[in-house]
């Protein structure tokens, strides 16, 4: 047999090295119904040759025949985002169990890159598109040409249904109520706040949610302990901005015994601003996270938080676009899935110190 010189291996070469009519290869190997009036001999022949050979069918050219790509575009804001990964494994899962190729795409939080692809996922005629929008993620005209041509699109970590995509992500007022309520039943009544960014729509729910408990159980909400992320784009900034706030927190002069995050990485900027101030979490402040990202979970201590599920919500979106699709691009009424949030308690929360956080108290040694 001779040595192919380069290229993808073809129907061609495998005829050439068998024997046989380009035409019979093809019968085999697609395992037409024809395949059956093929001799078995030469069935179990030319798929050992094209064992031998490596061959593998040509997707391109099958996608030409059945005017579909099998492909999924997955486009995420900022991959970067610890948020994002188990998303991306849950749409990964869906997307692999359906026969479908993802694409993965990260915009790394430039609103012409996302554009960029977006156009992209357009020329190369993907069958279908998710979108991951973590963080402050800005909305974009382009979503609009996804759905006049009839491409089916979920996004998940936002609330576009009145843009007529459906959209998947936690029940938000529910997870700010469980959050308040866990620290509430652990007898905490003086308690720090920090708020989402205006710009993200999980920010005033979340917010809505831990007002309502906190009136319920008698608990008054300080505005001086209450504070706001800017709205800024890397998420890594929410750290940064939770050591800032911790810093505020303490020079408020105001008494609290525990802080409620808007995210777990500004819950562990909190604890490193705590800490940093001579205070010890959970024996002199509680501090509690949302999301459960895998940093919430490895930090000392680890955090106490709301869970997110975020595979699920990941493999609900990859569902929701295979279904589209095989209903030829029909998809159901553009409709809002809320996923339930699920309370994880960890080492960062613990019933209040006897005496609430002061300024220039230190930690007890």
């Amino acid at each position: 047999m001779s040595q192919r010189k380069s290229g993808h291996v073809t129907l061609l070469d495998i005829a050439r090295a068998s024997g046989f009519s380009v035409s019979t290869v093809s019968i085999v190997l697609s395992e037409a119904p024809l395949s059956q009036n093929v001799a078995v001999t030469t069935r179990t022949h030319i798929r050992a040759i094209a064992k031998q050979l490596g061959y593998h069918p040509d997707a391109y050219a099958r996608s030409l025949r059945r005017r579909t790509t099998q492909t999924i575009g997955i486009l995420a804001f900022d991959l970067s985002d610890p948020f994002c990964v188990p998303i991306m494994r849950g749409i990964q899962e869906g997307v692999h169990d359906g026969g479908y190729l993802p694409l993965l795409m990260d915009a790394q939080t430039e609103r012409k890159l996302f554009d960029s692809y977006l156009h992209m996922i357009l020329e190369r005629r993907a069958d279908g598109l998710i979108v991951i929008a973590s963080w402050v993620f800005e909305e974009t005209n382009l979503l609009g040409d996804i759905r006049k041509n009839n491409v089916p699109i979920v996004i998940v970590g936002r609330d576009l249904v009145d843009r007529g995509i459906s959209s998947i992500l936690v029940d938000n007022e529910a997870g700010g109520a469980l959050a308040t309520r866990h620290l509430a039943d652990l007898g905490h009544r003086h308690i720090a706040v920090i708020r989402g960014p205006q710009e993200m729509c999980d920010s005033e729910p979340r917010w809505a949610g831990i007002r309502k408990t906190a009136a319920q159980r008698g608990i008054p909400i300080d505005e001086r302990l209450t504070f706001t992320l800017p709205g800024i784009a890397d998420p890594a900034s929410g750290f940064e901005g939770g050591v800032r706030l911790a810093q505020q927190m303490l020079a408020s002069r105001r008494p609290f015994t525990a802080v409620l995050a808007f995210d777990d990485l500004t819950a562990l900027g909190v604890v490193r601003g705590l800490s940093d101030a001579g205070l010890r979490v959970p024996h002199d402040c509680s501090v509690m996270g949302f999301d459960d990202v895998l940093p919430a979970a490895v930090a000392t201590p680890a955090m106490t938080t709301i869970r997110q599920p975020l595979r699920e919500m990941g493999l609900e979106a990859a569902q929701r676009v295979l279904h589209a699709i095989r209903n030829n691009g029909k998809a159901e009424k553009p409709r809002l899935h809320q996923t339930d949030p699920e309370l994880v308690v960890r080492q960062s929360t613990a019933s209040p110190p006897s005496t609430a956080v002061k300024p220039g108290r230190r930690s007890r040694t």
